[in-house]
This record gives C-alpha cells, structure tokens and sequence, in this order.
C-alpha cells in the first residue's frame, strides 16, 4: 500500500509538534501535502491519515459500518476521564445502545424547558461582576456553563456536597487541559517518571473524589427517586434500552462525565470566543444589537434560537476556530479508495476539522470574521461540522447551540459591554480541544438602553 504524503522527521518530532502546535504543525502539512497526508506520531503504531476535502470528509462520515468503522478502542485516550462505559468510548451495537438511551433528553420541549435556566444564571453570574472592572470572559463562561450543567444534567444545586463537587470537577478540567497532560496520553511512561508520577497520582485522587460524589447523589436519587424531575440525571434513570434494561450506575457515572467534557469546556470557550469578535469587531455588534433589540422585551427562547444574524455569528465563531479540531477517528474494514489511494484494513484516518473550516475554495478569506458568509450560503454537513458528523456527531449538539445564543443575547441586550485590549488572540491547543492563547477582558460599563430599530441594517 503506497501511503499519502507526509513530513520525513522522526515520529518524536512528529507527535511534539502534534502536541504543542497542532493548528500550525496542520497547516504547514496540508500547504506542503494537500488534502491527504500522513503523520507517524509512534514508532510502533501505522501513520494516522489526515483529511481535510468535503469530498474525502464526506466519504468517512457516511461509510459508518461499511468500508469503515468508529471503534471506541481508538477513542481509549478519553477513558480516564470518561470512563469505559462512555457513549465516546464504546463502538458497535454498545455505542447504538448508548447513544439511544442518551439521545431524548437532548430533544424538543426537553430542550426549551432548559432556556429559562441558562438565561437566570447567566444574570445571576454577571450581575456578580463589578462594573467597570476588566473580567475574563472565559473563566465567567465556565462559571455559567458549569452552573447549567450542575442543575440541567446533574440536578445539583445548593449545598456542601454541590459546591464540593462543583470545585473538584473545575479543578480536574483545568488540570486535562494543560498540554503535558495530553503529553502523558501520548507517551504513557512518562506517569512514571519522578516528580511528574506525582502530578498525575494527584489528579486520579481528585478523580476519585469526584466519582465518590458522583455515584452517592445516583445512589441516593435511585433510593428516592422522583420522575417529576426534569434533570438529565433523572430522565437517564428512566431510560430503557430495547430489552427493556435501564443504565447501570457505572454507564450513569460515564455518560454524566461526558456531559460535562463535551458540553462544559467547549460551550465555555465557545462563547469567549464569540464575545471577543463581537466586541473586536464593531459591525457586527451593531448589527447584532439591531437584531436582539428588534425582538421587544422578554422574547421567547425558540424566538431567540432562530434568529438570522445571532445564528450566523455563532456560526462563523465555530468556523474560525473550531473547539474540536478533528472528527473522531475511522479505521479501514476492508480495502478502500480515499483520495486516489488504495487504503487497506487497519489504516487510521480522522478528518480535520480545523482545516477543513479554512479552506479557501470553501471560505474565501477564512481569517477574516464574516457571519455574512453564512447568511449568503448554505453550507454542507461536510463543509460546516463543528460538532462533528455522521453516528458519532455530539449529541448535545442542539442544546450546545441553544446554550450559547442564549448567553450572548442575553447579556448583549441587558449590559453595555467592552472588549478592554483589542489585540489579536489566536487558537492554541488546550488539553483535547482548543482554547483562546491569552486571556480575553471584557468590562461591564452599565445596563444598556435599546437602540431604535432598523432591521435594513441586518442581511437577512
């Protein structure tokens, strides 16, 4: 089998750069390789091939069980957050069965019961910020985000064992999102060298301590358990697989962390970002501020989500730096043509996501910031996939989007804000994900009057 090009340094080089620059290390080789090329990050692992054409992006997220297969056992990187009962970590009928029994809460009026929710702690967190004084949007983002995913998914609120719990799982995703921690996935021996063994015995204990509460509030919700409940824990408790079976406290624990991992971080970070080009960029926030401001006072959560010009720049925040650079990985079943190689069984490929966002034939201009973009053109699934795609696209995809236009439109419509330091902030590698490279500081300045209206300024 002839592999696709790739740079000739040694896989040590490779898997350093993988690991302090991905966004770099993937643009110098899809502009030295084109769409298809190879990194050997082990020595005693294949290649892992990289995508990044729709054509190619397409073809491994619809080949599910086919030519191709999602196999947890490539996803093992994330058991030691997650668990092995993780929707994320599991493939075949056991990842079907998961996804099945996860996927209704994430629907419907199971949704929009959550609005009211995020929009008083979202008042609730800012209100806490002293005017006039500079913040960090993102550690603020979190605050919210966690707060929604205590009450919404955990059904936790007040109380010695919430905030205990509450500072451990702060604490655990801030320490997996340093680089070194993605370092000791990478090259596992390193958790057994001196000094550094301790760093890592010291975040399974804080694990261990999260999980202890994690599976007493189960335990104690089962032995009291009260279907009126509209949190996800308790709509999880009530599921039932096709035989009838409901999920064991362990699949419980798991599939809460993933919640958590998947629907915290990034939705925090999501919304820093989409702060920092509204206010860097000041079209957009007057165009922004028109749209939010022509809806009168209280609107509707589900008016909020439609909106036109909010949708586009939530969308064009995902674009430009999206939070997951790469779809979940494939490995080859039986022979297969991708990109004009044959590829054969056991053959590794993921598809850029990051680089699938800047292509110029898709996105002219794709450093600039146009939320126009995606009012001119209807993208692809396979164009546009900040959240993944195919059977592994994020299931708290709807709830992450409802989440983040109600954050921005609420506080973009009740507080004047400013962006204090206007230098460029770039995308660098946090943990498994990405984060913004410096702090971004924004002000509250006062509670804000509505501007008068003229939607002809918005492109709808």
């Amino acid at each position: 089998m002839q592999l696709p090009p790739g740079p000739k340094v040694s896989a040590t080089i490779q898997m350093l750069n993988w690991v302090f620059r991905p966004m770099s290390y993937l643009t110098e080789c899809a502009k030295n390789y084109g769409d298809i090329f190879a990194l050997k990050l082990q020595n005693d692992l294949p290649p892992l091939l990289l995508v990044h054409s729709p054509e190619a992006i397409q073809q491994i997220l619809t080949n599910d069980h086919k030519e191709l297969e999602a196999p947890g056992d490539l996803n093992s990187i994330f058991e030691y957050l997650l668990g092995k009962n993780s929707v994320i970590s599991l493939s075949g009928k056991e990842h079907q069965r998961q996804r099945q029994l996860i996927m209704p809460p994430f629907h419907g009026e199971r949704m929009r019961s959550y609005a009211e929710l995020i929009e008083n702690i979202t008042t609730n967190t800012i209100t806490k910020q002293a005017k006039n004084q500079p913040f960090n949007i993102r550690n603020v983002s979190q605050e919210i985000t966690l707060q929604v995913m205590m009450e919404a998914v955990f059904g936790i609120y007040e109380g010695e064992q919430a905030e205990k719990l509450r500072h451990l799982l702060c604490e655990i995703i801030e320490q997996s999102s340093s680089p070194w921690r993605v370092a000791f996935l990478y090259f596992p021996k390193l958790k057994e060298m001196v000094g550094i063994s301790e760093l890592w015995k010291q975040q399974m204990k804080k694990q261990e301590e999260a999980d202890q509460l994690i599976y007493q509030e189960i335990r104690e919700r089962r032995e009291n358990f009260d279907p009126q409940r509209t949190d996800i824990l308790t709509l999880l408790m009530s599921s039932r697989d096709e035989e009838g079976q409901p999920m064991t406290d362990e699949e419980l624990r798991d599939e809460l962390m993933t919640l958590l991992f998947a629907g915290h971080e990034t939705t925090a970070t999501a919304i820093s970002w989409a702060f920092y080009w509204i206010h860097k960029l000041p079209e957009v926030r007057e165009k922004l501020l028109v749209e939010l401001d022509s809806l009168g006072e209280n609107p509707d959560s589900n008016t909020i989500f439609k909106l036109p010009y909010l949708t586009a720049v939530c969308n064009e925040t995902l674009r430009i730096y999206p939070i997951a650079m790469l779809t979940f990985p494939r490995k080859v079943k039986t022979p297969i043509s991708l990109d004009g190689y044959q590829l054969e069984p056991g053959t590794v490929i993921m598809g850029s996501i990051y680089l699938t966002h800047r292509r110029e034939d898709i996105y002219p201009q794709p450093e600039k910031f146009n939320p126009e973009r995606f009012l001119e053109k209807q993208f692809s699934p396979y164009e546009f996939l900040p959240f993944g795609g195919g059977a592994r696209r994020c299931i708290g995809l709807a709830f992450a989007q409802m989440e983040m236009k109600l954050i921005l439109a609420k506080v973009m419509k009740t507080w004047s804000v400013k962006l204090i330091d206007t230098h460029e902030v770039k995308p660098q590698r946090r943990g498994l994900v990405t984060g913004p490279n410096s702090p971004i500081n924004l002000e509250i300045q006062n509670l804000r009057q509505p501007t008068s209206v003229n939607l002809e300024t918005v492109k709808v």
